[in-house]
């Protein structure tokens, strides 16, 4: 039984809660929460205590972590628990810095604890299943990739402040996925970006709307487009092209009833938030950390697949400010 702290008790520590509790080789004692009421309601639901974070981590009944608070904490949370030797679960990104995640994972590997950077997307059953066709060769070798993500609307001001911009926020996600399946290093990223959707998003120094092509040493391509407002829903979207044929994940509807009548044909809306598109995902990832953890193995995506995310989202970022491609 792996006994479970999780720390952040808002949107995405429900999520967790919600898979954990019907995973029966996993078991949350402790919960804490910046904010009280959060942390009280869902140990309700949970049956776990309410303790503060230090004691979370310093718990000797704990054996995980799941952070889930913000990213400005991570860093000192991920620190102490790899001093208590606790397996570590981190939303992401580890942390804005990438000095930072250097330290963070120099300290991981020499503890030996089982670290998972939490890149849900790897465990969405529609690109996991397209990965492993890629693996088997089904379309050859890569030629191109192309990555859409799109938001229905942006996120409020105040988070785009924080957030550390477009590209480490949101397509943080799709630098990720592109290593995921190129199945290769890349060495070259170029970045464009506009403010399109929002003036104020603009005014804060980001980007709303935004492209990127990657490049590796032997000459494959990947293409990344990102915006924050998709009037037809959360739009989602994987072409792999290959020496034989090519490989696709399309969005998910809210149904998959479909009419035709003399005006045409008509589906129904993709789903609205990324909640629900990667609902799946959220579980499968959970219960791979578990698994990995109470099996003794290290589990995937690891913290230096965060780290590689991070130091792409950061060269895209000077990238779209200079104009001019940077080298990873």
């Amino acid at each position: 039984m792996i006994r479970v702290g999780l720390l952040g008790c808002g949107r995405i520590g429900q999520v967790h809660a919600r898979t954990l509790r019907g995973i029966e080789t996993a078991r949350i004692v402790a919960v804490a929460d910046a904010m009280p009421v959060a942390a009280k309601a869902l140990a309700e639901t949970t049956g776990a205590e309410v303790r503060e974070t230090a004691a979370v981590l310093s718990a000797g009944d704990i054996d995980a972590v799941i952070i889930g608070t913000p990213t400005d904490t991570h860093f000192g949370q991920i620190e102490a628990a790899t001093k208590a030797g606790k397996a570590i679960f981190c939303e992401k990104p580890v942390d804005m810095s990438v000095d930072n995640i250097r330290t963070l994972m120099a300290g991981v590997e020499a503890a030996e604890v089982p670290f998972f950077t939490a890149f849900n997307r790897r465990y969405d059953p529609n690109f996991s299943a397209l990965e492993a066709r890629l693996r088997g060769g089904e379309i050859g070798a890569i030629e191109l990739i192309q990555i859409t993500s799109r938001d229905p609307s942006p996120p409020p001001i105040g988070y785009i402040k924080s957030s550390g911009g477009l590209f480490r926020d949101m397509m943080i996600h799709d630098f990720d996925m592109a290593r995921f399946l190129m199945g290769e290093e890349f060495t070259n990223v170029h970045a464009v970006g506009s403010s399109l959707v929002d003036p104020e998003i603009g005014k804060a120094g980001d980007v709303d709307t935004a492209a990127v092509t990657l490049t590796t040493a032997s000459g494959r391509i990947c293409q990344i487009s990102n915006s924050r407002r998709a009037a037809y829903g959360y739009d989602q979207r994987i072409e792999v092209h290959g020496a034989q044929g090519m490989l696709r994940a399309e969005n998910i509807l809210e149904t998959s009833v479909e009419s035709a009548t003399a005006e045409g044909f008509r589906r129904s809306p993709t789903m609205h938030f990324f909640l629900e598109r990667y609902e799946a995902a959220y579980a499968a990832e959970m219960k791979a950390f578990i698994a990995a953890v109470s099996e003794g193995k290290q589990p995937n995506p690891s913290i230096r697949d965060g780290l590689q995310a991070q130091i792409m989202a950061d060269a895209a970022t000077r990238s779209r400010e200079t104009g001019q491609p940077v080298a990873l």
